[in-house]
């Protein structure tokens, strides 16, 4: 396993939709244990193809142990409802934070691994990570969405006054 450059805007594989994986080869096995050790070692929640330059739609999340790692293999959302706005940072944009409104719950379906296929219903944090890191596989990125802008420098003061 290794760790991989994580990539940085402006760079243009963070703007192009990514492509469709047609077969789970030892290749893409080898590149699902490498972008889990770059989200570790990088202290990320999540990761998808683009931001370790591969266009693929392929997105890790790992919020914490409870929740466990959703390794997704051509994720899509096939449902959203209601609204929440909070604060989101990208590894692909180091230093910048800022208020982005998301769906409160999705359901999302993917393939694993091995090929199997699930559909997960998430929610509050849960969803937003699954959203932020399904726009990275579209080509989308937060910073379009930011409704404020928090000052890295401002970021903890901001979320003990904002923690409901």
């Amino acid at each position: 396993m290794a760790v991989l450059p994580v990539v940085k805007y402006p760079h243009p594989m963070l703007t192009t939709p990514a492509k469709e994986v047609m077969e789970i080869t030892d290749d893409i096995l080898e590149l699902l244990d490498d972008m889990y050790e770059t989200m570790v070692a990088n202290d990320g929640i999540g990761i998808a193809a683009p931001q370790v330059n591969q266009s693929l739609r392929i997105a890790l999340v790992e919020i914490d142990e409870e929740t466990g790692l959703f390794e997704m293999i051509n994720p899509q959302i096939i449902k959203t409802s209601g609204k929440t706005i909070d604060v989101e940072g990208c590894l692909s944009f180091p230093e910048i934070f800022g208020t982005v409104e998301r769906a409160d719950t999705i359901v999302l379906n993917y393939f694993d691994r091995n090929g199997d296929a699930y559909e997960v219903e998430a929610e509050d944090y849960l969803a937003r990570v699954f959203q932020h890191e399904l726009e990275h596989l579209e080509g989308k990125l937060f910073t379009d969405k930011i409704i404020q802008s928090i000052l890295p420098e401002d970021l903890e003061t901001y979320m003990e006054e904002n923690i409901k």
